[in-house]
């Protein structure tokens, strides 16, 4: 052994000379080096241990004073395969009794000793199969053990967990899997939201099978990229941010359903943000009546929402008084969304096919800007453009009449189309209504006046 290490001193200096072709060689000799290196040091540790010079817990400290190597990590993985084989009997060639041959331990030591795998993973096997034991049949114990060595030696542990559903339903006691199954029940959970002011909304999920299968069913065609034929654009997501994104697209139109919001509404959204930040698009909303209170929502993510979400707006004044709750406002009717349904056939972003069951009713002047709740102002598009016009601020023009390609909206896809077509509309004729006698500060009557509420609008004091 002092030879083959005095072989190794200095290799790196000369190894220049190799030719190209022989570096891959190099390199499959110095692992088969490393390998049986590996399995000589557990192999000392289990002589030690057998003979007695060391013991228990001691092991793993006398591993670390002789072989530094291992005070960088790995020690009480030898540490325990020696520990184990010592119990079991010398287990070294020429010297007889030692683990049985067809248990896990010896099928997981031969291994080890061999050098096929490392003490770690040797213990993550030992690990896995201790766990596996009670679910199966005592004949399959020795199939077991040896096929999980045979697949983490050459795939790792990883993949040896993610098989324990299989070898239990093809191995196991009659209704094992059932039984693991529901025992797995009481141990999914989903955690409350972690939010911290307007940063990023943590989340910690786990799940059994079946509820893992039927979320990924749902989201699953959702998130898939999405590349724009007709435009050329790529999808250029994350894979985690159009899943989370289908996610959202989910829960959104379950929520209108299970609330039962009117006009199909796909959620209610209670809000606070004062009179001089809602139409300038300044400051921020704050969730309110939710785990995820206190969320702050930037103004533009508002609009957003506001085209297509039953909004409860809980008005503030100037010095941050509530001033009255208001009733659901400026929403699409089911008739009218039924008229966007067989007018626009889908989502009206060019290229994109997402079906009109997918999408909302977006204002194409938006509702805050003064844009009437109407199909003339109205386009359907799904959460992924819905967001992208936002964020692009983007006008689209609503004919009367379909254009030679059956379409009856057409975007204006340069960036910020939004802004400059909504300089040009003329101003917005005065309101007669009479204002509310709130009491303050006539800018605020004059909002009031404007603001363009539907028929459902009613003056209820704030609580």
């Amino acid at each position: 052994m002092e030879a083959a290490g005095d072989a190794l001193a200095g290799f790196s200096d000369v190894l220049s000379a190799a030719s190209g072709a022989e570096l891959g060689e190099l390199l499959a000799v110095a692992d088969r080096l490393a390998a049986l290196a590996s399995a000589a040091r557990v192999a000392v540790a289990v002589e030690a241990a057998r003979r007695g010079e060391v013991a228990g817990s001691e092991v793993a400290a006398w591993l670390r004073q002789h072989s530094p190597s291992l005070r960088q990590g790995g020690a009480a993985s030898v540490a325990r395969i020696a520990v184990d084989v010592a119990a079991a009997g010398s287990a070294l060639p020429g010297d007889g009794a030692g683990p049985d041959e067809d248990s896990p331990l010896g099928i997981v030591w031969d291994a080890v000793r061999e050098g096929a795998l490392e003490a770690g993973t040797g213990c993550t096997v030992l690990r896995e199969v201790t766990r596996l034991t009670p679910l199966l049949q005592d004949q399959a114990l020795p199939t077991v053990a040896t096929g999980l060595v045979e697949l983490a030696a050459e795939h790792g542990t990883s993949t040896m967990r993610r098989l324990r559903p299989a070898l239990i339903a093809q191995h196991g006691h009659h209704g094992a899997l059932d039984d693991l199954q529901a025992r797995l029940e009481s141990s999914a959970r989903l955690s409350m939201p972690h939010v911290e002011s307007g940063d990023l909304t943590e989340y910690q999920l786990w799940m059994t099978p079946e509820q893992a299968a039927t979320l990924e069913a749902a989201i699953g065609p959702l998130s898939a990229p999405r590349p724009n034929e007709e435009t050329g654009e790529k999808d250029l997501r994350p894979a985690g941010q159009r899943r989370v994104e289908a996610l959202t697209e989910v829960c959104s139109t379950a929520s209108g359903v299970a609330a039962g919001t009117k006009a199909g509404s796909p959620a209610t959204l209670h809000l606070t943000m004062t009179l001089t930040d809602l139409q300038p698009t300044t400051g921020a909303g704050q969730v309110l009546a939710s785990t995820a209170g206190g969320t702050l929502l930037a103004p533009e993510t508002v609009r957003r929402l506001a085209c297509d979400a039953t909004l409860v707006p809980h008005l503030l004044d100037l010095t941050g008084a509530p001033l009255a709750l208001g009733a659901a406002v400026r929403r699409f009717t089911t008739p009218q969304r039924h008229h966007l349904w067989l007018r626009d056939r889908r989502c009206t972003y060019p290229g994109c096919t997402a079906p009109a069951a997918w999408t909302r009713a977006h204002h194409v002047q938006h509702w805050a800007d003064g844009g009437p709740t109407d199909v003339t102002n109205g386009a359907l598009l799904c959460q992924r453009h819905h967001t992208t016009v936002h964020r692009r601020r983007l006008w689209a023009t609503v004919r009367d009449q379909p254009d030679e390609r059956g379409r009856y909206v057409i975007w204006d896809l340069t960036h910020g189309s939004y802004d400059r077509a909504l300089a040009a509309l003329p101003p917005p004729r005065p309101s007669t209504s009479p204002a509310p006698d709130t009491g303050h500060h006539d800018d605020l009557d004059q909002w009031w006046d404007e603001l363009p509420l539907d028929e459902d609008w009613h003056d209820t004091p704030a609580a």
